[in-house]
């Protein structure tokens, strides 16, 4: 679970900078101000999510479950909530209806919020 959580992390990572320099630059051309600040904001949250997991790959044993559960929560949070929110910002663009995908997004953050309370009760608990 550990290579998993940092392989994660670092992939989450890299795509976010490949994501934030596509949305910098060729994507201003084609959205709208309001679908860009939606896509900077996916690119933004999948960020921290890559910090997050970096970060609890390194700190984490995985030995229990919670700990294991800290990290996927993240990592399916992430998915839900970066990924709608990058196909809702197109959905103008490509001539589609994709609200079907606008309550995955708040799903996706509320796991992103359930992984970071976990965490805090692991270090509660820890007392690290």
């Amino acid at each position: 679970m550990k290579t998993i959580t940092l392989i994660f992390g670092a992939v989450y990572g890299l795509v976010s900078v490949i994501l934030g320099a596509f949305g910098a630059h060729a994507f201003k051309k084609i959205l709208s101000p309001e679908r860009l600040e939606s896509f900077e904001t996916g690119v933004r949250y999948q960020m921290y999510a890559a910090f997050f997991l970096l970060i609890v790959g390194y700190i984490l044993k995985f030995e229990t479950g919670s700990e294991k559960w800290i990290s996927w929560l993240m990592i399916l949070g992430t998915i839900l909530f970066s990924v709608s929110i990058y196909f809702l910002s197109f959905q103008d663009y490509w001539g589609t209806n994709l609200k079907f995908l606008g309550p995955v997004t708040p799903l996706g953050g509320l796991l992103m919020i359930v992984s970071w309370g976990m965490l805090i009760l692991y270090f509660a608990k820890n007392k690290l």
